[in-house]
């Protein structure tokens, strides 16, 4: 799955007005097909960015340390 740079949020949120502009103009010209396909897109847009909000908060994936294994002293 693609992930998006949380550097690329303030894009995201250009985007997203530029579509609901192009909703408002297919809701005034009753391009029903044309909704449902931006509705779609938005849809898509919002969870990119709640997954890029939330790399931000956790930082990005990487190596986790579990520390060297050790053996029990006798």
């Amino acid at each position: 799955m693609l992930s998006i740079d949380p550097k690329m949020l303030p894009r995201l949120d250009d985007l997203e007005e530029d579509l609901l502009a192009r909703r408002e103009r297919a809701v005034a010209e009753n391009w029903l097909g044309e909704i449902e396909g931006l509705d779609l897109t938005l849809t898509f847009l919002r969870g990119k960015r709640a997954q890029a909000r939330r790399t931000a908060r956790l930082g990005p994936p990487g190596q986790v340390d579990l520390g060297l294994p050790t053996t029990p002293r006798r």
